[in-house]
């Protein structure tokens, strides 16, 4: 049953990343995000919120490694915690950065507990 839950959770990651890297328009209006003139914006949302997640997630379902979707984890915690600095510093609009951090801190939590 891990093993399963672990590819739903890799392929929503891939899901997540696809948007970054294949609409970084559509990605940067629904995080509320500006695209500045050089469109390094752009660069930044297809690398960072859209490759680098793809290939994450396409990582830990091919090599099938629990530390791989552990690393997922480690991934997602980093933003959940991130998240969590920004909704106590930046006072962004709170029930969409819950939202978000719940979408980050689930899947942490899960991918950690499951596979460490």
């Amino acid at each position: 049953m891990i093993e399963i839950i672990n590819i739903i959770v890799a392929l929503m990651t891939i899901a997540f990343g696809a948007f970054g890297f294949l609409a970084p328009r559509y990605t940067a209006s629904a995080l509320d995000l500006g695209i500045g003139p050089s469109n390094m914006g752009l660069s930044e949302l297809r690398a960072s919120v859209g490759g680098l997640f793809v290939a994450m997630g396409i990582f830990a379902i091919w090599s099938g490694i629990p530390m791989a979707y552990a690393m997922l984890g480690v991934a997602y915690t980093g933003a959940a915690v991130g998240r969590l600095v920004s909704i106590v510093l930046d006072k962004p609009p709170f029930k969409k950065a819950m939202l978000y951090f719940s979408l980050e801190a689930g899947p942490a939590a899960y991918l950690l507990l499951a596979n460490l």
